[in-house]
């Protein structure tokens, strides 16, 4: 997989930037999913990710093909990224160790 979990990148189709959040090796959704929102037909058996989209309350499931390394450097703005992130540095989120 070329992303990581945390890593923030940018949608080449749509020009928006999110974080990577979740990450499956192949297509993970249903088929009717795919026919009503996958209009350019992305490839089911290559990674897809689960995106928190900067500025918005929206989360989006991209096909890797779509996305790119995000070369600002500047974190997002979402309303989830507490629950899954601790910190920025570097173009990437982490979660810190969690106490239970």
């Amino acid at each position: 997989m070329k992303f990581m979990i945390g890593q923030v990148v940018h949608h080449r189709l749509f020009d928006y930037r999110g974080v990577i959040v979740e990450s499956h090796p192949t297509f993970h959704h249903t088929d009717e999913w795919y026919r009503k929102v996958a209009r350019t037909r992305p490839s089911k058996d290559k990674p897809w990710y689960r995106v928190l989209v900067h500025g918005t309350p929206d989360v989006t499931y991209v096909a890797e093909r779509n996305l790119e390394e995000d070369r600002t450097g500047e974190p997002i703005a979402h309303p989830l990224l507490q629950p899954f992130f601790d910190s920025f540095q570097g173009g990437y989120y982490s979660r810190g160790p969690r106490v239970s």
